[in-house]
């Protein structure tokens, strides 16, 4: 029996090649795309799965509340983890990872030299609570040392080949450590890093780590089996409240401890500040996987319209095989049998095509993923229910129909049969099929226009030809003026600047006092440590009082400038009546830690946006603080480039011979920002199109099986003197009709969606009612283009040839 069904199957696909064509193209390119994703989002939900006791593992992070925002601080106090153990036996193990700044430090062995960005200060209990596997060594108190250093083995091979590097020396910014350790490194871990050091090698002052204002780690907790995590995190919140209220007094803010279970980390942090990079995104996972989905809908649909449509040609076939004792179960087997083989087709030709992309999915997702997923019995398991499950839900309905024809009416030629209930469907299916087209499109032209935003919104500062680049070692850092002198006498330097806190970089949150009542009250603001040019530099924009002036001897330790979002929040009124008014902060490094730095403000900016676009402009404090400076910002002309780079890296080798210059441009930063954003942009794009082209492959179909079922109406109509142009009209109008109608569904829903997504930037673009318009037109244009080629073809057809069979 079965090997009739597959005789009958192969016959019919041989003998309609057109129909057989277009559906397992569309299942192909839609398996395709659901493969492709799956795997994608597979590896997005495979992040710190490999390591031991990870469902006991939590990140403590600060869900902070103001007057003025709401936010998740992905950073802590260094208080936290010592607090956590001393008054918690709930836990089994904690441990801190310092945030560092975006610097690369210079590794040396011999003549050997690189820059490396990627690692961590870390407890020495880091790893217990991440048991990640050594190659070399052991982790029991590998960190207990402060000269100590752990690499990961693809560094260590870089540094020693493949010779065991345990107790040999290594030069980090020209510090000695002694390699304790070789630890696996795995793409998968969210702390992806290539070395590691102990906290005491950071040397951070002893009152720093004891501040519970001082948000720079990262902290962890590995806790004993069977604990309650609600009940801890209540407790620890009332323990938090009570040991912080002396730093953390602030009516107008509130700071709430988060344990977030490990697993989260990756795809549940988007929005978080302070957060590690690579992060992924559940949102953009969700709707990639949510476009899978809808690219196999339409095909599906495909299948179901030209099945439907084209039963009436199998309606004998149907009659035949009934009135010689086929049953409609076994009927009904036959015709889902079918398309479960033309979807066992397209799962294999759509395998190659995976195999095909993967190279290019992984550099442009920066994965890993490799055809290994064909060995592996539970992907395999799932492209076959995948193949199975696709071909029984598009072939289910059309073997019904199919197998319900009776064979007294259908061998009498009643080709009316089955029409009525089989075209409401149709309808139905193709409105489904534009309305997914539609709302892709949609969703397509709001994603570009956000992300043309997001790069060319004015953030208010001048961030092109800017060279950026971190200062190093000691005869630099001692004579900064004499460098700083020099960059600004190279031939093509408009202006430069030295300090910490400059836009698309690391910027310091601290808190800055303001007196009320006879009493100085906190503020949490973004503190910028500045010299007298960043202004100059950056082209900000003093839009009350004055910038910075080297005459002005007072300006070093009693002045302040602040931006438009301070003089909000700080309620000075308006920028005029801001000028005079009195702040105070408390330095960093002061000896006493009740010493203040009390000021004026001096001047007030336009507000600028030196976060990504993600954020809204927070209160920010610019102020001179040489003590913080290490980055420099050096403006060159736009003519002669690279002869200006050249010029700045003699005056380097200057200062720090020893060390090479690395650098990058300042607008780079800010398109690294959006890099996720890029991505999803071109992802959509891509999906789109073969949303669409798949839709107009089944839309072609059915316009071919419309024009050739009508052929002798239109012959008889030419006849009777109808236009060319009237009958592809004819023909056209019930499909632009309903493409119409999948318009008005689509909108709403797009719109809906669109509006959420664009909520997590707090710069965004408006969606205005012409995206619709063009939308609407686009898909107008798609559907009309597809089926006028169809009835063109159809009404240049000769009356003669289609009529004389009548």
């Amino acid at each position: 029996m079965f090997q009739s069904f597959f005789k009958t199957a192969f016959r019919y696909m041989a003998l309609h090649k057109g129909f057989s064509f277009i559906n397992i193209a569309g299942l192909t390119l839609g398996l395709t795309a659901c493969i492709l994703i799956g795997l994608f989002v597979q590896d997005e939900y495979l992040y710190d799965k490999f390591i031991p006791g990870g469902d006991r593992i939590y990140r403590i992070y600060d869900h902070f509340t103001s007057n003025e925002e709401t936010a998740d601080l992905a950073v802590g106090s260094p208080m936290i983890t010592p607090t956590l153990l001393s008054a918690s036996p709930e836990v089994e193990s904690a441990a801190r990872v310092m945030m560092l700044p975006k610097i690369k430090r210079l590794f040396e062995i011999g003549k050997i030299k690189s820059y490396e960005q990627s690692g961590y200060f870390v407890d020495s209990s880091f790893f217990k609570v991440f048991e990640i596997p050594f190659t070399h060594g052991t982790p029991f108190k590998s960190l207990d040392n402060s000269s100590s250093i752990i690499l990961s083995q693809d560094l260590a091979e870089r540094f020693f080949g493949p010779d065991n590097p345990l107790g040999k020396q290594l030069l980090v910014d020209k510090q000695s450590f002694i390699v304790n350790g070789v630890f696996k490194k795995n793409a998968k871990f969210h702390l992806l890093c290539d070395y590691i050091m102990p906290l005491a090698a950071a040397q951070v002052p002893a009152d720093r780590m004891q501040s519970w204002g001082w948000q720079q780690f990262y902290n962890y907790a590995k806790l004993k089996p069977g604990t309650d995590v609600q009940a801890l995190q209540k407790k620890f919140q009332e323990l938090v409240d009570q040991r912080s209220k002396a730093f953390l007094n602030d009516s107008r803010s509130s700071n709430k401890m988060i344990f977030q279970p490990l697993k989260d980390i990756h795809l549940h942090s988007a929005n978080f500040k302070f957060d590690v990079e690579g992060r992924g995104n559940i949102t953009y996972v969700r709707a990639l996987t949510v476009i899978a989905g809808f690219i196999l809908l339409i095909a599906c649909f495909n299948f179901v319209n030209l099945a439907t449509a084209k039963s009436l040609q199998r309606a004998k076939e149907v009659g035949v095989r009934k009135s010689i004792g086929a049953s409609k179960k076994q009927l009904l087997l036959q015709f889902t049998g079918e398309t479960v083989l033309f979807s066992g087709l397209s799962l294999i030709l759509s395998t190659g095509l995976v195999i095909l992309l993967l190279p290019w999915l992984n550099r442009f997702t920066d994965k890993q993923i490799g055809i290994f997923f064909l060995t592996n019995p539970a992907i395999l398991a799932i492209l076959v229910v995948l193949g199975v499950v696709t071909g029984i839900a598009a072939g289910f309905y059309p073997a019904v129909v199919l197998s319900s024809f009776k064979p007294v009416i259908v061998l009498k030629e009643n080709a009316s049969y089955g029409k009525t209930r089989s075209s409401w469907l149709r309808h139905a299916l193709v409105v489904s099929q534009f309305t997914l087209s539609a709302l892709l499109i949609i969703s397509a032209m709001v994603v570009f226009n956000q992300v043309g935003y997001l790069h060319h919104k004015d953030l208010g500062f001048n961030r092109e030809e800017i060279m950026f680049f971190p200062m190093r070692g000691e005869d630099m850092f001692k004579n900064t003026d004499a460098f700083k002198n020099q960059l600004l006498q190279a031939p093509g330097v408009t202006a430069v600047s030295i300090g910490y806190g400059f836009p698309g970089d690391a910027v310091a949150g601290d808190e800055v006092l303001q007196r009320k009542n006879g009493k100085w009250e906190k503020q949490f603001a973004t503190q910028l440590m500045v010299d007298y040019d960043y202004i100059k530099t950056l082209g900000l924009n003093v839009i009350a009082g004055r910038g910075f002036l080297r005459q002005m001897a007072t300006d070093k330790d009693k002045a302040f400038i602040i931006n438009e979002t301070a003089v909000r929040q700080l309620g000075f009124g308006t920028p005029a009546k801001a000028i005079g008014q009195e702040l105070a902060w408390n330095p960093w490094g002061a000896r006493n830690p009740d010493s203040l730095k009390i000021g004026t403000v001096i001047g007030v900016v336009k507000d600028f946006n030196y976060k990504s676009l993600y954020d809204k402009v927070e209160l920010a404090v610019l102020q001179i603080f040489p003590h913080a400076a290490w980055k420099v910002a050096v403006k060159l002309k736009t003519s002669g480039i690279e002869n200006s780079i050249k010029a700045v890296e003699k005056v380097w080798s200057q200062f720090s011979p020893e060390y090479p210059l690395e650098y990058n441009f300042m607008d780079e930063n800010f398109v690294q920002m959006y890099k996720a954003e890029d991505k999803l942009k071109v992802l959509v794009e891509i999906f789109t199109c073969i949303a669409i082209f798949v839709g107009c492959l089944g839309l072609f179909g059915l316009a071919a099986y419309t024009a050739e079922r009508r052929k002798k109406e239109v012959g008889i109509r030419k006849v009777l003197g109808a236009s060319t142009q009237g009958i592809v009209l004819l023909l056209s109008k019930s499909f632009l009709l309903l493409d119409f109608i999948s318009l008005i569904i689509a909108s709403p829903i797009a719109w809906l969606a669109m509006h959420v997504w664009l909520q997590n930037f707090a710069y965004r673009i408006v969606i205005s009612w012409w995206i619709f318009f063009l939308a609407a037109a686009i898909a107008l244009v798609i559907a009309l283009f597809t089926v006028a080629i169809q009835a063109v073809k159809a009404a240049f057809a000769s009356p003669v040839k289609n009529l004389r069979t009548e």
